[in-house]
């Protein structure tokens, strides 16, 4: 179950299927794994088991540019809005909720237009 024993502030769930990972899971949501931990704490992120519901965060807002950076081994906020010609700043006006301190490998950030 998810937070408080099934309360879910969001009212989105995910059901596990075989093959699924936190990462795998919040890859294809986009959120982090450590957010993911955060909304279930009593899950064993080393054993899921298929059928299981566990509690996601709310939506992001689409992101306006359609443009997005799939984050890679060794990227930060930093080198990204260095090679994309934006800021730091701007990159967490358009991403708010990511933690730019723990950027996962295979995350979606929104670029400006």
């Amino acid at each position: 179950m998810g937070l408080n024993q099934g309360y879910c502030p969001s009212g989105r769930f995910w059901r596990v299927k075989a093959g699924d990972t936190l990462f795998k899971i919040a890859s294809q949501v986009g959120t982090t794994i450590a957010e993911l931990k955060r909304l279930n704490p009593s899950v064993n992120p080393y054993n899921l088991q298929i059928g299981q519901s566990l509690c996601l965060p709310p939506e992001k807002p689409p992101c306006a540019s359609g443009i997005y950076w799939t984050v890679a081994s060794g990227d930060s906020l930093y080198t990204i809005a260095k090679d994309s010609g934006t800021t730091v700043e701007r990159l967490l006006e358009l991403n708010p909720g990511i933690d730019p301190l723990n950027l996962q490998e295979g995350m979606n950030i929104c670029l400006p237009g």
